[in-house]
């Protein structure tokens, strides 16, 4: 019979320097757009890009440092269920936005 703490050195989970290394760059990684906002030091339209690239860039530093998410053999299955997440929910918002578009198009004007 297996002991629990022999599942738990198994598994792939994370050890203090991947935690720290994550939230260091968790927190760069939100201070940038916030400075570049307060500071006012480019376009609305830069702004918007850097603001959205480094939030892309930030879901996967959470994603590898904290959630541990892989594409290793032993980690499939982990894998497996995020993609099945972002599909569920890129079909609810997806369909959302086609409901409240057409609901706009649709709406009667007095």
């Amino acid at each position: 019979m297996r002991h629990i703490k022999d599942i738990y050195i198994k598994s792939s989970h994370g050890n203090i320097k991947t935690y720290i290394i994550g939230f260091i760059l968790s927190v760069i990684l939100t201070i940038i757009p916030f400075w570049i906002i307060m500071k006012n030091i480019a376009s609305q339209d830069s702004v918007f890009w850097i603001v959205i690239s480094l939030s892309v860039l930030q879901i996967f530093v959470h994603l590898i440092c904290f959630l541990h998410i892989n594409i290793s053999s032993n980690e499939h299955w982990n894998f497996v269920a995020l993609l099945f997440t972002i599909l569920i929910i890129s079909i609810i918002v997806i369909g959302s936005l086609w409901i409240m578009h057409n609901v706009n198009i649709n709406m009667m004007l007095n």
